[in-house]
């Protein structure tokens, strides 16, 4: 009711696109911006979103039939869902880049931001597990872990293990509150040819890692934390260890 969704409409959206809307004003809202003054503006709006089980089981279901139907199971409607309820005229996009969707996502904001094209952005991801088949097939492909543990960077390592969560924040281009956190660059690269498809390249990450700090203007040795991917595989935490090695470790001790 609050976002003006009738019940008929919400029982065939996405749970996903339900706890997108309420997340994304949720940091609308906290950041300083209520409904009377988002409408109108040149907000843009950037989503991770990747899982798309929703889409099976209203073709399994008699909700197939409603008129909401499409829009309800649609990747670019959870949007666009909230630049129409919000009365948002900025850029609006749903991103799918896999496990980068979050960062590719954000990438897009920040540049959106430095170029002008949006007075804010506003950064969301979501990922719900509503049916087994994605797990079964990352299970065949030897991704998780039979045992439902991720041991990453550990000679124990035998898959990862999937999880749920969505997550939103505001970006501007000058702090709007004491507990703002700035995000001084970004970088977005792509593997090339490595080993297979779904094989990490480390010297492809390497250039992803001193790219950002290029555009972050920061050496290596001003960082203080790194997150990593974090596989859980032997096939990827070793190369992700070594491209952290080479990029980072190694430039802060020097030659």
């Amino acid at each position: 009711a609050s976002f003006g969704v009738s019940p008929v409409e919400a029982n065939a959206m996405d749970p996903q696109q339900r706890m997108l809307l309420e997340l994304a004003y949720e940091s609308l809202h906290g950041a300083g911006w209520d409904k009377p003054t988002l409408v109108g503006r040149g907000t843009g709006i950037f989503v991770a979103i990747a899982n798309n089980d929703w889409s099976d089981i209203v073709k399994a279901s008699a909700m197939v039939r409603s008129v909401y139907s499409a829009t309800g199971a649609s990747m670019s409607i959870a949007s666009g869902r909230i630049s129409f309820v919000l009365g948002l005229q900025g850029p609006c996009v749903s991103y799918d880049t896999a496990c980068s969707a979050a960062l590719a996502a954000n990438h897009a904001a920040l540049r959106a931001l430095q170029f002008e094209e949006c007075e804010e952005g506003l950064v969301s991801g979501v990922s719900l597990m509503l049916m087994p088949a994605t797990s079964w097939s990352f299970a065949m492909a030897g991704m998780t872990s039979p045992n439902g543990r991720c041991h990453t960077f550990d000679r124990r390592a035998d898959g990862y293990a999937r999880a749920e969560a969505c997550c939103s924040f505001a970006l501007a281009s000058t702090p709007v509150n004491r507990s703002s956190l700035s995000v001084m660059g970004s970088a977005v690269r792509q593997d090339g040819k490595s080993a297979s498809l779904t094989a990490p390249n480390g010297l492809a990450q390497q250039g992803l890692l001193l790219a950002s700090m290029v555009d972050a203007a920061v050496s290596p040795s001003m960082l203080s934390m790194l997150e990593a991917h974090g596989t859980g595989t032997a096939l990827g935490d070793p190369i992700e260890v070594r491209s952290l090695a080479v990029a980072v470790l190694r430039a802060c001790s020097g030659p």
